[in-house]
This record gives structure tokens, C-alpha cells and sequence, in this order.
């Protein structure tokens, strides 16, 4: 229950009245395509309509539905709310991002105060209750709120608040306290809309600072990249924390005039193929985005005995989205063979790239186009030349990214600057409207990666062929040996490959020997307890990783679950070379 008045309870069914979603088309006045100055006023605008947002539990059951007018008068009543408590305009409030009517409103409500709502992780990310808490302090004391508010049950959430000395309420408490009527000074286009915490390193946290120019600007590339039109219907279990789940899954929704259909992260990692069921119950056109283990996940759940065809109708799937991590052919394909029989089409897939600092969307494939790989010779991804022949040629696919999207451009440059040509692989750059203002309260790391002219360094590696953008992996990941660069994805995947791993088991960096050479190591979470067959399985693992780079590593067994996570899930290498170099991952000890 979000009003303490009583007014727009849509949950609040008498016993046994099934739930009605948000109709996918029912709005009288014309369609626009983020074409507004500020998010408020693009929420003002859906409001007419009787489309909004719909919750649904682990079972793909809808619990809740949320019109986008009860949105809008509950975030002006948590508006009222805020003021009342004192808060001025450029004061942040942050918010713990469970997916739920209350974090939108929550968000939304600081929108209309002027207040700079900063989303915050859930615990499902991290390794424990220490490890949660920490992370949510160092970001609480880089975001420095006036207020943290958390949902009733996470007291996690109010002793990080403690440990900081901010002020924290749960939001059971926040919706009942008393809203009285304030005057809000509209936003402007220029004001601050947001700010975003980038997934990377947990002792440095970047707080990404959005505007709502920069936000209505990247979902208006964004609705004219996907052709997002009549019939298009949301779908979404992407974290409301992490920019692709905040951006490209609910504030997009909003400012784009779609209903939405979301299951709870946690709830998808349970029961991924929910997440598909309720594509199948669309009857409409889907829209819908995973990296690439969500995709994984979907097609591993799926047994011999499973009637594929029978449970599933993904015919209308028209974009599947695939971004945030680096996107794998193999797994693609492998949903693909698993999901034809119920109507999914390859051309679906759509590959992006995009970063927070970005506030999302850099390039986007055309839909229809699919997933297209070129095949890159590993010297040239090592730094080296086409006519190296020292040992056996190998090639990696590298998967198109699509064209860089309306208002952004996109540079691929050397290390001395210079614009790189066709297919040549540099650092990437990006320069638009919708490019960060810069990092909240750090002018050092915004100048390090925003120069003179507003381009954005990405941090990551690529190169431009024909209009498209490829990405073959991340800058500072990279592992240089004797001059050679070895990305890290590749050691990774050859180790995935021996049964018995899978994603997120491996981690590769480079580490300094006592004589102070250069020199890989990788770390593999390992089940089985048997010393034996842990010497067998290192042993497995150099030579796979011998045969992918020619180099012996330093390859050390560590116990399940102790490679670190950023706040997206996904795998913190540079947190794992730390942990490990400072000897707090334990690894087994093997005879040689």
C-alpha cells in the first residue's frame, strides 16, 4: 500500500477478483517519443492513459497493478512528503531499488521535489550480510543523502544507514506519514535528474550524474533505435539498480507511453523460465532485455522432457535485447536450437552497447538484423599484426554491437589519440547529448575519462566496420604478457569449457611475480573435495590456458562462491586480484 488516504489501491482486490493488467494500447492523444523536457513532465503525459506497470511474482502470477496515473499521484504525495521533512531541491535521497510499486514512486516523488533520487543495490549481489552493508556505506558516504529509504524487511539496509550517519526509514513508515500540500518548482531540462552508480570497483564507487536533457535524449535514441511503436509491451527482470533495468526497462516505459510487465530479479533467479512465460502471455508485440547468462540459464533449464512447444509461445518476441556484458554467439545459438520449437526467431536478437556514464544506449542493432559475428585473428585482438605466424592461427568471433544510436558518435582511437580507421581495434569513445554531466563530487575521475571536447572514454576496446560497432573487451581488464595483450574473457571461456565450471567460476588477471615479471593468473571456484581430483583439474586448466595464450599461469582452486560480484552481478576481477593479492581468498592447497 503506497497512500496513507486510501486513494489508488489497485492491489487491493476484494477476495478472489482476478487481476486485470494495463491494456498494451489504450491512449487517445499522439504517441511521442520522449520528446519532453524532464521526466515529470513525461509521467504528467502517460498519466492520461490507462497503460502503466505490472508486478508479478515468482510464478509469473500478477500481484500488483500500477496505472501510470497512480504512479503520478503517489510520487507527487511522496513529493509533498519530502518537502515536508525539510528537503531542498539538489538534496539526494537514496533508495533501496527493490522491483516494486514503492521504489518507482519513491523515485519519481524526488523528481517532482527537485531531489536527486540515487537507486541502490539490493543484498542478492553480494556474498553476505558484512559484505552488504559495507558496499551500501561506501556508496552511501559517496552519495552523501539526506535520506536512505529501504523496504521494511531489510534491516541490513538501516544499519548501513547507521554506520554512516544518514537518516533511514523504511517506506511502510514513509508512505504513513503525513503529505501536505507544497508547491513544486518544475524541473528544468538542464537540472540534475539522477544519479547512477556504475558497476566496478566497491572502493571507489562512481556516482554517474544524469540529467533529464541527457536521460529523455537517450530514450528518444533509444525508442527510435528499437522502432518502439503500436503494440509494443514491455517485459523485465533486470535489477531497477542497474542503468539497462533503470533506463532501458522502466524510465523508458514511462517516457515512450508502454506498459510494462516485470518479475523481481531474485524471483527470476529462482525461476528463470517465468521470465518467458509471461513473454508467451503477451499477446502483443514483447520487448525485452538479458545479458547473456539470462539467455544461458533459460536454455540450460530445459530438460529432454520439457514440451518446449506446448509451454511457450515466443513468437511475438519482436526484441530480445542483449547487452551489458560481453555477448557470446555460442549462447545465443544454443537458445536459439532450445527455443525454435516455440517460435522464437534468431532475427530477434538485438546487441547493444551501451555504459551508465552514457546514461545507457551507445549503439543499438537495427532490429531484424540479428546477431552478426566477424572473425577476428587473435594477433590482431593481441595488439600484433596479420602476418604473425608463430604458431597456429586462431580466431575469435566478435559480435556486432549495432550503429552507434541518434545524437551519439562514436571514436575508436590509439593510445597517442589518434582516430583509429576501418576495423582497426583502439580504445572506444562516444560523444552525445546524452553523455554523463560528469562523476558526482569527483572532478579527478571525470577529467581522467571526459576530455576538452565532451568525448567519453569507455574504458573499453573496440573497432568500426561499416557503420557498426564491434567490442572485443574491457581496456583495463586486459592482461599485457612480453608486450602481447590476452583478454581475460578468453582465458575464462576455455576454462568454462572443462565440465564441471561454468560462467562466473573463473577469474583472470595479471599479477607481479617476486622477480617482478608480468604473468596471468586465474582463479577457478572448485566443488569437488577431493585432493586428487583438484590436482587433476588444476592440471586440466593450465593446459587449456597454455594452449589460448602460450603461457604458463598461475592457476590457484578457491572455494565456491568466493570470487567477488559488483552491484550488477557481475564478476569483479579487479576486486578479485585485490582480495587475492591481500590473501583474503583462501585457495587449496595441492601437491605439485
Amino acid at each position: 500500500m503506497l497512500d496513507h488516504d486510501g486513494q489508488g489501491r489497485t492491489a487491493a482486490k476484494a477476495a478472489g477478483e482476478p487481476l486485470i493488467p494495463t491494456p498494451t494500447d489504450d491512449f487517445d492523444l499522439p504517441r511521442r517519443y520522449a520528446d519532453f523536457e524532464t521526466m515529470t513532465e513525461a509521467l504528467d503525459y502517460v498519466a492520461q492513459s490507462k497503460l502503466g506497470m505490472n508486478f508479478h511474482d515468482a510464478r509469473a502470477t500478477l500481484v500488483r497493478v500500477y496505472p501510470y496515473a497512480e504512479l503520478r499521484r503517489d510520487a507527487i504525495a511522496a513529493a509533498h512528503r519530502l518537502v515536508a521533512r525539510g528537503f531542498a531541491p539538489g538534496a539526494r535521497v537514496a533508495l533501496i531499488a527493490e522491483t516494486g510499486a514503492e521504489f518507482v514512486a519513491l523515485f519519481f516523488g524526488a523528481l517532482y521535489a527537485g531531489i536527486w533520487p540515487v537507486p541502490l543495490p539490493l543484498p542478492t549481489s553480494f556474498g553476505g550480510k558484512e559484505a552488504y552493508i559495507d558496499q551500501l556505506a561506501v556508496q552511501l558516504k559517496s552519495a552523501d543523502p539526506a535520506l536512505l529509504i529501504y523496504p521494511p524487511d531489510l534491516a541490513m539496509a538501516a544499519a548501513a544507514a547507521e554506520a554512516t550517519n544518514v537518516a533511514g526509514v523504511d517506506w511502510e513508515s514513509f508512505f504513513a506519514e503525513d503529505a501536505p500540500e507544497a508547491e513544486l518548482e518544475p524541473a528544468r531540462a538542464e537540472d540534475i535528474a539522477y544519479l547512477q552508480y556504475s558497476s566496478g570497483s566497491t572502493r571507489f564507487p562512481h556516482g554517474v550524474v544524469i540529467t533529464h536533457k541527457a536521460l529523455l535524449s537517450n530514450l528518444a535514441a533509444h525508442a527510435d533505435s528499437m522502432h518502439i511503436g503500436p503494440g509494443d509491451r514491455g517485459v523485465s527482470w533486470l535489477p531497477f539498480y542497474h542503468d539497462m533495468g533503470l533506463v532501458g526497462c522502466m524510465l523508458s516505459m514511462v517516457a515512450n507511453q508502454m506498459s510494462v510487465d516485470y518479475l523481481k530479479t531474485e524471483d527470476f533467479a529462482r525461476r528463470p523460465l517465468a521470465w518467458l512465460d509471461l513473454v508467451t502471455r503477451n499477446k502483443e508485440q514483447s520487448m525485452s532485455y538479458s545479458p547473456t547468462f539470462g539467455y544461458d540459464i533459460c536454455a540450460r533449464r530445459i530438460s529432454n522432457q520439457t514440451d518446449v512447444a506446448g509451454r511457450f509461445d515466443l513468437s511475438r518476441w519482436r526484441v530480445a535485447g542483449n547487452g551489458a556484458d560481453m555477448i557470446r554467439p555460442d549462447v545465443m545459438q544454443d537458445f536459439v536450437d532450445t527455443f525454435a520449437p516455440a517460435g522464437f526467431q534468431a532475427k530477434s536478437f538485438l546487441p547493444s552497447y551501451g555504459l551508465a556514464e552514457a546514461t545507457l544506449a551507445v549503439s543499438v542493432m537495427p532490429p531484424g538484423e540479428g546477431i552478426v559475428v566477424e572473425l577476428v585473428e587473435e594477433t590482431l585482438l593481441a595488439g600484433g599484426g596479420p602476418g604473425e605466424r608463430d604458431r597456429p592461427q586462431r580466431y575469435r568471433a566478435v559480435v556486432n554491437c549495432g550503429r552507434p544510436v541518434r545524437g551519439m558518435e562514436v571514436a575508436i582511437r590509439a593510445d597517442d589519440g589518434a582516430t583509429l580507421g576501418e576495423r582497426e581495434i583502439g580504445r572506444v569513445f562516444c560523444r552525445g547529448s546524452s553523455v554523463m554531466a560528469g562523476y558526482f563530487r569527483d572532478e579527478e575521475a571525470t577529467k581522467a575519462c571526459l576530455d576538452a571536447a565532451a568525448w567519453l572514454d569507455t574504458g573499453d576496446m573496440g573497432y568500426m566496420s561499416n557503420g557498426y560497432l564491434y567490442i572485443v573487451g574491457r581496456a583495463k581488464d586486459m592482461i599485457i604478457i612480453n608486450g602481447k595483450n590476452h583478454w581475460p574473457q578468453d582465458i575464462e571461456w576455455a576454462v568454462e569449457q572443462i565440465p564441471g565450471f561454468k560462467a562466473g567460476d573463473i577469474a583472470a588477471f595479471s599479477i607481479t611475480t617476486p622477480g617482478g615479471e608480468e604473468t596471468p593468473a586465474v582463479l577457478v571456484q572448485c566443488r569437488t573435495s577431493d585432493a586428487d581430483e583438484r590436482g587433476r583439474l588444476r592440471d586440466l586448466i593450465r593446459e587449456r590456458v597454455r594452449a589460448i595464450t602460450g603461457m604458463n599461469c598461475v592457476i590457484e582452486l578457491v572455494p565456491p562462491r568466493s570470487l567477488p560480484r559488483t552491484s550488477s552481478g557481475k564478476l569483479s576481477r579487479m576486486k578479485a586480484r585485490n582480495l587475492y593479492l591481500s590473501g583474503e581468498i583462501q585457495t587449496y592447497d595441492i601437491a605439485a
